[in-house]
Formats: C-alpha cells, structure tokens, sequence
C-alpha cells in the first residue's frame, strides 16, 4: 500500500496528449464539461482557459486544472483559490489552435526574489533592488518579492508553481564592489538545515525539495559588495549600503528585467518545438 503522503507529493505529468495535440502548463483550451454535471459545469462550458497544471491521481489518470480567461480574479486561480480554479479530465477539454504558443508567455510564471538582511550593510542589496523594481511594469506572470531574511517564507512561496526563481543577493565573488553577475548555480545540496530566521538561499533551495520541489530554473542576479558585515556584535550593524553597490541598484533592476524577458522567450521557443 503506498503512503498517502508520498502521493500527495508526487509531482504530475509535464505534458498529455489530447486529440493528438500536446498539451502542458500555459496551453489555452476550450471546456467541454460531462453532460450531467452541476451548476459549475454549466456554467463553464464552452470557455476558454490556460491550463495551470497536470495531475495524476491514484489510479493513474491524468487531470488538468485551469483558470478561465474572463475571470477577474485569475490571478488567483494562479494562486490555488478555490472558485478560481477547477479541474477536469482530458476528455472534457478541447486544444484551441496556436493558442500554445500565445500562452507560452502570459503562463509563464516566474519569481524574483530579494533576499538580504538591510542592517548587515550591502547584504541588504537584494532588498533594495526589489523595492526598485515594484516601482517598474513587469510582464504579467512575474512576481517580485521582498523576503529579507524569511528563509521560510520563500521556501513556501517556491512550491507555489513557478516556472523560474530569480534571487537577487549580494555575493563575494572577487569582483569589484557594484560588479553584477548572473549566475545559474549547480543545486547540488541534500541537506536541510531549518533556520526561520536566516537567509542562505541554497539552504532554502534545499529545504524547498524537502517540501515538495524548486521551479525548473534557478537563478541568481549577484552583486559584488564593498562592505560585509556579519553583525555579531551591535556596533557591526551597517544600515545603508556602500557608494558603488548602491549605484548599481538601478542597474541590477535592469539586468533583471532582461533577465526575465530572456526566460520568457526561452519558454515561447520551447513551446514551439
């Protein structure tokens, strides 16, 4: 007999085939609920939605939820609310032509992560490049997020369906101070190490597996700091960053916005082969 809890976490298929058309996360459908169902069948039939995800259940079957593109609230559908999104089986949806490649970006959902303690000097740089961008129109899918040092909170929120996690951090590299990097960082880590109120992202890498899985791609928007601060003692507290790591914050803003831009299209091609 196989531990519930175990299937709970089984991760679902990546992609089914309907009607000979493959069908994955972000591919547009049309509803075609079974004849006999209730008053949310009725109401659906017919619309079209964008495919959230696939899931198996304990037999093996394979089933789709989706949030409907008129919903107000889809965002929240996104977000696993129930009355925004729904499920059905393969044979109650219809692929709706080209509209894969349409969805391949709206659906793509990625997560920009600043992590940083702001009293430790330019390891609040994460920080406040986040700020920044909240100021700056993202596509839509794409969330920014100021997490500081909630090592767990962002170990959450990186089981919440994301395609993609871009941290932001200051990391000592041997450059010089204000130098950005982007870096695609080898996840190698087995261990979990439980620190609510710490911030080392592989150990949240770490912990996000323990709790069911990270996005497909992990990466990381580095700066280089002047200053580095452990804060042992009280008087080793820095509240401001330094001259040259906070004159690349607007900068870094940028790079991450093209570094966003970049997954999105490679999503879009990936769609297309």
């Amino acid at each position: 007999m196989s531990d519930p809890w175990d299937e709970l976490q089984r991760p679902g298929p990546s992609s089914a085939e309907v009607a000979g058309v493959t069908i994955r996360r972000g591919s547009r459908v049309r509803l075609h609920p079974r004849a006999g169902g209730d008053i949310f069948d009725l109401a659906l039939a017919g619309k079209l939605a964008a495919v959230e995800s696939l899931e198996e259940d304990d037999e093996g079957r394979v089933h789709v939820t989706v949030t409907l593109d008129d919903d107000p609230g889809r965002d929240l559908g996104a977000a696993r609310v129930l009355g925004h999104r729904f499920f059905f089986r393969l044979d109650e949806i219809e692929p709706v032509e080209g509209g894969d490649e349409q969805a391949a970006s709206a659906g793509t959902r990625i997560l920009v992560a600043g992590v940083g303690n702001i009293f430790l000097g330019d390891d609040g740089f994460g920080v406040a490049v986040a700020n920044r961008l909240a100021e700056r129109e993202l596509p839509e899918g794409v969330d920014v997020r100021d997490f500081g040092i909630r090592g767990m909170d962002l170990a959450y929120a990186l089981q919440d369906g994301y395609d993609a996690v871009v941290f932001v951090d200051a990391a000592p590299r041997g450059e010089a101070p204000g130098t950005l990097s982007v870096i695609e960082p080898e996840l190698d880590l087995d261990e979990v190490v439980l620190d609510t109120h710490g911030m080392d992202p592989l150990r949240v890498i770490a912990l996000a597996r323990a709790l069911g899985g990270i996005p497909p791609r992990v990466l990381v928007v580095a700066c280089e700091p002047e200053t580095v601060v452990h804060g042992e003692h009280d008087e080793e507290l820095v509240g401001e960053l330094s001259a040259p790591v906070r004159a690349a914050v607007d900068e870094a803003a940028t790079l991450v916005c093209s570094v966003v831009e970049a997954e999105i299209k490679s999503t879009r091609k990936a769609v297309r082969q």
